[in-house]
């Protein structure tokens, strides 16, 4: 939590030294929205797994992925559920300090009413999905390679510099976002940020959870038909 906050400082104060020097804001961020974009992203970096767990890669390597399979709930549901116990335990035990000290320490944009509250909550439980999702696909590659971790670093990099970890998706160039548009990565983290921090507010809040939902979706669906391939592939001691 100590670690999260003084980085937090740190970006907050480069972002607004940012906005400060290009006037009155950039890409519609202001002051407040993006020292709330930084708070709310501290806040969320432990909740929302970009990093993803090793774990299931190491079952798939030991064989005992082969245990997940005899029991009783699909394996993509048993981990998506210990993951979002996991991003809740985090988001209260460590997030919300970190954000309440940057609410005592700067002026943050908030969400405008309670609507923008729960859409933004509801928000964050989806982009735990997406990014539970997707790591998870990386995880199931260990299937058909004996080690994951150079792939996984290139997700961790890739879904760092596009889900909005470093500086918000809306400064980057045009071209450069619209690339990152039709990743998933937005809905990890830059979704809930702009419903949280005010940027994205009214009738826009529902297409972007809209767009969240559909990636959900998707990765859930793309991670059943790899692990159903996997599991055909998996042989363990012969079997």
């Amino acid at each position: 939590m100590t670690t999260n906050s003084v980085f937090g400082f740190i970006r907050a104060f480069v972002l607004v030294g940012a906005v400060t020097s290009a006037g009155a804001q950039i890409g519609g961020y202001d002051a407040p929205t993006v020292l709330a974009f930084v708070w709310w992203g501290q806040a969320l970096l432990g909740a929302v797994n970009l990093m993803g767990s090793q774990e299931v890669g190491d079952r798939v390597r030991s064989g005992d992925i082969a245990v997940d399979f005899l029991r009783p709930l699909n394996p993509q549901v048993t981990y998506l559920a210990g993951d979002l116990g996991r991003a809740g335990i985090t988001l209260i035990a460590r997030g919300t300090p970190a954000l309440l000290i940057g609410a005592l320490l700067f002026d943050l944009a908030w969400p405008p009413g309670l609507d923008s509250w729960v859409l933004g909550l509801l928000s964050i439980g989806i982009a735990v999905v997406v990014a539970f999702s997707g790591s998870f696909i990386v995880s199931l590659v260990s299937f058909w390679v004996i080690e994951v971790r150079g792939i996984r670093l290139v997700w961790m990099i890739t879904a760092g510099f596009f889900c909005g970890l470093y500086v918000p998706v809306p400064w980057f160039p045009d071209w450069l976002r619209t690339i990152a548009q039709w990743t998933p990565f937005p809905a990890m983290l830059q979704n809930p940020l702009d419903i949280l921090s005010g940027r994205v507010d009214g009738g826009a809040i529902w297409s972007t959870l809209a767009s969240q939902v559909v990636w959900a979706v998707l990765l859930l669906v793309a991670g059943q038909v790899v692990l159903q391939r996997g599991r055909r592939h998996l042989e363990v001691q012969g079997g």
